[in-house]
């Protein structure tokens, strides 16, 4: 599961504890080598390539991938005067990147005041995900975010009754969906769209997009924003989901062997938006320079 976000063990909203005698601090960051080559692509350069990635996990938040200085490309990064703190790291210098005929301001940065135990960090940047063109590990996109060594996805059929009802209308009746577990959020159940009124599903603009699943599509049901939502084409590693349809338990009435299913706290989505210039087509296909 992934470690820092969602209910994960380092995540402030864990449902899990450590079996020690003391109190954990309130937050605690784990960095690790990813052991994966990675590289980022920006103005039609790749701008860093590197096989020694340090992935940064916070609590609350997505992996952040860290490359050494040796493996960016000369002149990419513009020192610029704009500098924040950390709340944990300290000081913060921020660049802008450059890169043929692009550039991009607080594009990417750098931990310049770090504490001995934080030395994984030193000599280290990490580029902002949605400034850049792409981020891949080998020749393959990841789309999102960096991929969570820990995170997995498992999706198991089932006969249970489940029912879905936007108050009196029947929205999805079906005894055969598919429940997906994913990291620390709540199972969420796809319907096969053969038993769902399709009707009743408004497709809206905007797409989010997921490492693990690919991009989905979202839905309005009477009048309720983005109640449902369905991979058109998930990846292959989620490919039982694709064109099948989830719903929203906080937004439309979803009933499982007639128990109404509720989300618990932590259990929602972290929302990330739409990746800069990500089509459909693309994630699906190995761009190459």
């Amino acid at each position: 599961m992934g470690l820092s976000w969602q209910q994960g063990p380092l995540a402030p909203g864990r449902v899990g504890r450590f079996l020690v005698p003391d109190p954990l601090p309130e937050r605690m960051l784990f960095a690790e080598p990813l052991r994966r080559r990675m590289r980022v692509r920006f103005g039609d350069t790749w701008i860093a390539d590197s096989e020694d990635v340090v992935l940064l996990h916070e609590p609350g938040r997505y992996p952040v991938a860290y490359f050494p200085l040796g493996d960016i490309a000369a002149d990419v990064l513009q020192p610029s005067e704009h500098s924040t703190s950390h709340r944990d790291l300290g000081p913060t210098s921020w660049y802008t990147v450059r890169a043929g005929t692009q550039n991009r301001q607080r594009a990417a940065w750098q931990h310049t005041g770090l504490a001995d135990h934080a030395g994984e960090l030193k000599g280290r940047v990490a580029f902002a995900w949605r400034a850049m063109d792409a981020f891949y590990e080998e020749d393959e996109r990841i789309v999102g975010h960096a991929a969570d060594n820990y995170h997995r996805i498992d999706i198991r059929r089932t006969s249970r009754h489940l029912v879905v009802r936007s108050g009196d209308q029947v929205i999805a009746d079906t005894t055969r969906p598919l429940v997906l577990y994913e990291s620390g959020f709540a199972p969420r159940w796809y319907v096969p769209r053969a038993d769902v009124d399709t009707s009743t599903l408004i497709p809206v603009e905007g797409r989010t997009f997921c490492p693990y699943k690919g991009l989905a599509g979202y839905y309005d049901i009477a009048g309720i924003h983005r109640a449902a939502w369905s991979y058109e084409d998930a990846w292959t590693e989620a490919g039982r989901i694709s064109g099948l349809v989830s719903f929203e338990p906080d937004e439309v009435e979803v009933y499982l062997d007639g128990i109404r299913l509720r989300l618990e706290p932590g259990q929602t989505v972290v929302p990330h938006g739409v990746d800069r210039n990500l089509a459909l087509e693309e994630t699906n296909t190995v761009k190459q320079p």
